[in-house]
């Protein structure tokens, strides 16, 4: 076997472990008593909207998960768990920030496949790009709203304890130092194909997991295809535009339908705007610093992070 085809394999094995222990062991775990906000937009105030909106811009990109922040950070600070809800709608930030950045990308890929697709040639390189984003964002849909079936009261599920997001945090501190050893980092944007978005994609449908991050977990899959770092976290952040903007518009609309209030309205609106600017600020940053660096400072963070917690659980 190719030591190509064998960095696949590991990450497909990988996903569909970590999914299967999602979906088949996550009833059996014990609830634990955690400081969870029943009504996540209650209690939430401009200046933690503001803070929450830095924590998610600044974690939304960088491989360090912001699921595992914005819920670790608010609870050390003894603000609560700002729930699912707030997570997502403020998420839209992000969107809003890689939109922007990548607005050129995102036109020249809208340009080429419309082309490709008028003369009928699949093989150009936007059109494979695209279909791959397409196809990709498929697995992140169909398990995150599997999840929402088999978990309806997410915000107060064992499945985002601090013992779920310090396990996740460790092994994909461990998969991503792997992938940093044994990528080539060689192959660019240019040699991307819709395999490695099908490929890319299931590895972001591991991020339902709390802790996991999604760009952590398609950076690293990115990394075990032998794509340059850059270019590992440029398609990442492309990939991740659909499922980012479906998850926070399906919380959006939640809120809507229990009746949005003023008081819910403004610190929304911080959070939003905090998150698009620090999101613009991280994705610039990571970008830049990955043309030159390797990812082994967010190997060691997110090991560090992982341990702290745990032991801190224990105790």
């Amino acid at each position: 076997m190719s030591k190509s085809n064998l960095q696949i394999y590991t990450l497909i094995s990988g996903v569909m472990g970590g999914l299967l222990l999602v979906f088949f062991f996550q009833p059996l775990m014990l609830a634990e008593n955690e400081n969870t906000i029943n009504n996540p937009l209650v209690g939430i105030n401009i200046f933690q909207a503001l803070i929450l909106g830095l924590i998610q811009g600044l974690t939304e990109f960088l491989p360090i998960s912001s699921t595992a922040h914005l819920k670790v950070i608010p609870v050390a600070l003894g603000w609560g768990d700002p729930g699912v809800t707030f997570t997502a709608i403020i998420q839209l930030g992000s969107i809003l920030a890689v939109l922007w950045y990548f607005r050129r990308d995102l036109l020249d890929l809208g340009s080429g496949i419309f082309k490709a697709v008028k003369v009928k040639n699949y093989q150009a390189q936007e059109f494979k790009i695209g279909l791959g984003i397409i196809i990709g964002t498929i697995p992140i849909i169909i398990f995150g709203l599997g999840l929402k079936i088999l978990v309806p009261d997410l915000d107060n599920s064992p499945f985002r304890s601090l013992t779920t997001i310090a396990i996740a945090s460790i092994v994909m501190a461990i998969l991503l130092g792997v992938a940093e050893k044994i990528g080539s980092h060689k192959r660019n944007f240019d040699q991307l194909s819709t395999k490695d978005g099908i490929l890319m994609g299931l590895a972001e449908s591991l991020a339902i997991i709390p802790g996991v991050s999604r760009s952590g977990s398609t950076i690293t899959a990115g990394l075990f295809m032998n794509l340059e770092r850059a270019t590992a976290a440029r398609f990442s952040f492309l990939l991740g535009i659909p499922a980012i903007t479906l998850a926070g518009f399906v919380e959006l609309k939640d809120v809507f339908d229990q009746g949005l209030k003023i008081s819910y309205a403004i610190p929304l609106t911080v959070g939003l705007i905090s998150s698009w600017i620090f999101s613009y600020l991280a994705i610039a940053w990571l970008i830049r610093y990955l043309q030159k660096q390797d990812t082994w400072v967010f190997v060691w963070y997110r090991l560090v992070f992982g341990v702290v917690i745990l032991v801190a659980t224990i105790k």
